[in-house]
């Protein structure tokens, strides 16, 4: 379940131009009080116009509670949540946001390798910060189409230097994973962020070598598989003492928001993880974006927005 659903008002302290079509955002409380605390990972959900919510990852300092920053790059073909924060939001606006929450946290290692592509280095950022001050190896391969669209790329030379493989596309082509990752080292965690294509072709490499599970954070949905058919089920609501059926045309979100139940949902992707939610009973057909194979295969959460159930009945804490 999400660990953090409080909306807090903030006004935008701070705009910096990044990189070309990235802006970052300072945020501080709009009453001057301390923000909730997040650790390395987490993101917010900003409370947009006309009812838009979008999910941005923090990038600043976790211990500095007076300030949030994201950083958020143009997306031309988006459905408009980057057009409004990079044109509608100048310094002095206010803004509701949610959370922090984290579905990518960073867990203790002894060496570290991240690999980040665009603006995949937002949550990517913290993390470092936070292996530097375990006292852990660690190392990063940041890719983005020209160095000129790499946030954050100059801070980055200059804090932790040669630890930062810069790789601009247009000057040394697409990242060299296998050079970088090699065979399978003992306690080395891999982390990554970006677009789909570089985190598929990360988890296909640490499959065929033997890596262990990388830790991935998407901003898009991965493609189903071909052929998944949608069946319906009944569906047991623990709390609320109902019984619905989720038709096949429908997702159990829609379901139980059309009997009347709120719940607290954002992408309706399975990529934000606001929808997640507790399973009592039955068997999910995970097709969300965010959990791991071990929470798959424990089956104690599952992202209502898209995930199904693979048998007949399902009973969710709701």
């Amino acid at each position: 379940m999400a660990e953090n659903v409080t909306v807090v008002p903030v006004v935008v302290a701070e705009r910096r131009e990044e990189a070309q079509g990235v802006v970052s955002l300072t945020l501080r409380h709009a009453e001057g009080a301390d923000l909730p605390a997040w650790q390395p990972g987490a993101h917010l959900d900003l409370l947009l116009a006309d009812g838009m919510e979008r999910q941005y990852s923090l990038c600043g300092d976790p211990a500095d509670l007076s300030a949030w920053r994201v950083a958020v790059l143009r997306e031309p073909e988006g459905r408009g949540g980057s057009a409004y924060v990079h044109d509608s939001l100048p310094v002095g606006s206010a803004l509701r946001v949610r959370g922090p929450r984290n579905n990518f946290p960073l867990r203790p290692a002894a060496r570290y390798l991240f690999i980040a592509g665009g603006i995949g280095i937002t949550p990517i950022l913290p993390m470092l910060r936070a292996a530097e001050a375990a006292g852990s190896q660690w190392s990063l391969l940041y890719g983005g189409r020209r160095r000129a669209s790499m946030a954050f790329a100059e801070e980055l030379s200059a804090r932790f230097g040669d630890r930062v493989l810069l790789r601009p596309q247009d000057e040394t082509g697409l990242l060299d994973l296998p050079g970088y990752l090699g065979a399978p080292q003992p306690e080395t965690a891999v982390y990554c962020c970006g677009p789909g294509p570089l985190l598929d072709a990360v988890s296909d490499y640490c499959d065929q070598t033997g890596w262990p599970e990388p830790a991935m954070e998407r901003f898009q949905p991965k493609e189903q598989e071909a052929g998944v058919e949608n069946r319906p089920f009944e569906l047991v609501l623990s709390r609320s003492g109902r019984t619905l059926t989720v038709p096949q045309d429908a997702s159990v979100l829609e379901t139980v928001r059309a009997a009347g139940i709120e719940v607290l949902y954002s992408c309706t992707e399975g990529t934000c993880g606001t929808c997640e939610t507790d399973v009592l009973e039955g068997v999910p057909d995970h097709r969300d974006s965010l959990l791991t194979a071990d929470e798959r295969a424990a089956g104690e959460t599952m992202m209502i927005c898209v995930s199904r159930c693979r048998g007949e009945r399902l009973v969710l804490d709701l």
